[in-house]
């Protein structure tokens, strides 16, 4: 059994940083493992939250002590997007005697005997994604996925084997996927995550697996309230503050994820240079080169400012040794509600992006910009494309028949 060590210390600073930044979560060690505690939904009551404790099953030492702090920050990610869901948190049970193995909690808070070859199959599984060559050259940035990205529907998969004692198929696969509602973020998630399962097992998936997986992207009742080039300009006026104010110019002309702003080369930005933004490689998908859409907001934003002096942008903890890059966009999120925008960050992104298409800018070249992949791109933007598509076709035909 693992020793559990005094961690008041770090938990005590731990818990005041979580309180500046006005989360509400606490962590708390309690004998040889850490727990969550604080307002969590009631799961009698709907619609209401009560302080409660939450099981992480990280054992009290300096290395869980990372671990439980990347969960927490979890946790509340997804209770800011109401996405919080018990069956994903199931605490562990006490030991049983052998004859009964070890308790498993299911999708529907039954309580079922676990199966341990599916949990030896998925901790096999986490050990290959850590051990991958290119995950390896960002540690930090691998953990923050696993954590936020994996984590979370590998447990439901787990639950839901134990549950119904199935070995790991392409049927517990479906039923994984089914469990979420349909067109959810969530469920396009999990099936991301299922197939880099299935991969790694030489499980083959259904054939309409990537129809039942719908779901990315923009939100059907969103996709048409992307601001407007005018509104951003003046949602920037909303901000007191000047480096947030560059932080905001930054992801509004370069199309930057939240993290990323802390973590780009912008000595590009100097008088007489290119404006070719270098992401680091340390970023969610690693290094990649972005241009200026509209190159005039370089100087619209001041942006110029950064290329002499990167230390204009707000202090942000950049050390993944002691943050993560989760927490880092979190922090953007977090001022771009305080000051009450009427968009958020990633509405400059997708806002970034709708501009390329209809300059013309190809598909390929967009989606490397953006640190993602063709197929990423022509989903999540797909009304955009098509409609590109289809004018160039109608402006073609006119042209010859007036030719």
């Amino acid at each position: 059994m693992t020793a559990s060590v005094d961690l008041s210390a770090d938990l005590a600073a731990i818990n005041a940083s979580l309180s500046a930044e006005g989360i509400r979560l606490r962590l708390e060690q309690r004998g040889r493992r850490l727990n969550l505690r604080g307002p969590l939904p009631c799961r009698t009551t709907p619609g209401k939250n009560r302080t409660q404790r939450l099981s992480l099953g990280v054992s009290a030492t300096a290395t869980g002590l990372e671990e439980a702090r990347q969960l927490l920050q979890l946790v509340d990610l997804q209770l800011r997007r109401e996405q919080f869901d018990w069956a994903q948190w199931s605490p562990s049970e006490p030991e049983k005697p052998p004859s009964e193995g070890p308790a498993a909690t299911s999708s529907h808070g039954k309580t079922t005997t676990a199966n341990t070859p599916l949990r030896s199959e998925l901790e096999r599984f986490e050990q290959a994604f850590f051990n991958d060559p290119q995950r390896r050259r960002s540690p930090a940035g691998s953990r923050t996925t696993w954590t936020s990205a994996y984590r979370p529907y590998l447990r439901r998969l787990e639950a839901i084997g134990s549950e119904r004692q199935l070995t790991l198929s392409s049927e517990l696969l479906s039923l994984t996927l089914g469990s979420y509602s349909d067109g959810s973020r969530s469920r396009q998630q999990c099936a991301t995550t299922l197939a880099a399962l299935a991969r790694h097992l030489n499980i083959a998936l259904p054939e309409n697996w990537r129809a039942e997986a719908g779901g990315y992207g923009l939100h059907r009742a969103r996709f048409r309230q992307l601001p407007s080039d005018g509104e951003i300009l003046e949602a920037v006026l909303k901000i007191p503050n000047p480096k947030w104010r560059l932080a905001f110019g930054l992801m509004a002309t370069y199309g930057l994820r939240n993290h990323e702003v802390f973590f780009a080369d912008l000595s590009a930005l100097s008088p007489r240079s290119d404006q070719v933004l270098r992401v680091l490689p340390t970023t969610k998908t690693g290094e990649h080169q972005v241009w200026p859409f509209h190159p005039e907001w370089v100087d619209r934003f001041h942006l110029g400012e950064l290329g002499r002096e990167p230390g204009l942008l707000p202090d942000v903890c950049t050390d993944l040794r002691h943050t993560t890059l989760q927490q880092v966009g979190r922090r953007v999120a977090e001022q771009f509600r305080r000051y009450e925008l009427p968009l958020t960050p990633y509405d400059l992104r997708h806002a970034w992006a709708v501009r390329t298409i209809h300059i013309g800018l190809p598909d390929t070249v967009a989606a490397r910009m953006m640190g993602h992949s063709v197929a990423i791109h022509t989903r999540t933007y797909h009304h955009w494309i098509t409609r590109r598509d289809q004018q160039q076709a109608v402006d073609a035909a006119l042209a010859r028949h007036l030719a």
